[in-house]
Order: C-alpha cells, then sequence, then structure tokens
C-alpha cells in the first residue's frame, strides 16, 4: 500500500482524530465526511476500532503499511512494551525529529525538507526521512539551507518544542535529548490496540 498523500482533513474526519495534532480539521466538522458523517448509529467491531487506531498512527507519522508493519516488528523484539517502543521508534525517525524541533509546521513537510537535503546529522547531510535519530545526535540545517524560506517561515512560527529535544536559534542545530516519556506523547494514541491488531 502506497504512502497516503490525499487530503488530511477528509482522513481526520474519517477517524475522528487531528492527524496534524493541532485539532483544526475537526474544529469545523467534527464527524465523518459524505452525506451520512454525522450518523451516530454506527457501530465499530473489536476489529475495526484496532485498525483504526493503527491508521491513526501510520497517518499521523506519514508512514505506508510495509514500513509501519517493519517498525512495529522491530519494537516487539526491543525490550519493553511493544507499544511504547513502537512510539520511540517513531519518534526517532530524522523526518519527525526535524518536525519536532521546529524546522517544519508539519511532519509531511519535514519529509520533503530532509527529501531536498536541507538537513545534516553530525554534520553529514541525510535525505532520509525514516533514519533514525539516536540521543545526542546533533540535526542542523545544512549552511547553504540556512536562509531557505521555508524553514526560517518554520522556526518563526514555532512556539514551543517538546522537552525531550533542544535547539539552538543561532545555529539552527538541534538534538534529540533523551527517549521520550510516554506522558509526553499524544495522549488520544491506544498504543495496546495496535499491539492487539498485529497480534491477534
Amino acid at each position: 500500500m502506497a504512502r497516503y498523500t490525499g487530503p488530511v482533513y477528509k482522513k481526520s474526519r474519517r477517524l475522528g482524530f487531528s492527524i496534524l495534532e493541532n485539532g483544526k480539521e475537526l474544529a469545523k466538522h467534527p464527524y465523518a465526511p459524505g452525506a451520512h458523517g454525522n450518523d451516530k448509529r454506527r457501530k465499530s467491531s473489536e476489529y475495526g476500532i484496532q485498525l483504526a487506531e493503527k491508521q491513526k498512527v501510520r497517518l499521523m507519522y506519514g508512514l505506508n503499511e510495509k514500513q509501519f508493519h517493519k517498525l512495529f516488528d522491530r519494537a516487539s523484539k526491543m525490550e519493553g512494551p511493544a507499544g511504547h517502543n513502537l512510539l520511540v521508534l517513531l519518534e526517532s525517525r530524522l523526518d519527525n525529529v526535524v518536525y519536532r524541533l521546529g524546522l517544519a509546521n508539519t511532519r509531511r513537510g519535514a519529509r520533503q525538507v530532509v527529501n531536498h537535503g536541507h538537513i545534516t546529522v553530525n554534520g553529514i547531510k541525510v535525505d532520509i526521512p525514516s533514519y533514525q535519530v539516536k540521543v545526542g545526535d546533533v540535526v542542523a540545517v545544512k549552511e547553504n539551507s540556512l536562509e531557505h524560506p521555508a524553514i526560517k517561515a518554520a522556526c518563526e512560527a514555532c512556539v514551543s518544542r517538546p522537552a525531550f529535544v533542544e535547539f539552538d536559534k543561532k545555529t539552527m542545530s538541534g538534538k534529540l535529548i533523551r527517549i521520550p516519556d510516554r506522558s509526553e506523547l499524544n495522549a488520544e494514541v491506544n498504543e495496546t490496540l495496535i499491539v492487539e491488531y498485529y497480534n491477534r
């Protein structure tokens, strides 16, 4: 299954979840799209609920099904709860770290910034969005991209960053300073349902 590149608002409304994590998609129409989207009588099966949870997280981080499944397999082989491990691996992706540092307004925008070669990790250009950033790695904007208008605009618009990253606006660089706690990640995500979905 290819990566979804269509309207984010429509997917958010169908899932009843803000994929962009800002709530804008559901502010005006907090129900599913279509003529029968506001029909409250619909009920999902247990499988349907698990599938929707998996789709929520997969679309939020912008992965295709194959990537997401491979990441889950890797998370389930690590020590600790598979669900939390999965979220940590997703948060450690380079495109997500770029987004968390405020160098892009959305994860989709961060993926593009990385793909276009504007980002370095420990001084080396990396253009692979799925690159796993380790704690302490320095993620920076490439020297000849410091004046890139989209990056500058995103940086100026960023009002807060999570506590597990630090950013230096002067050097346009930052780092993942520690593994995020579960309490610092999206509270609307129930990773247990994703584990149940893949272990069914």
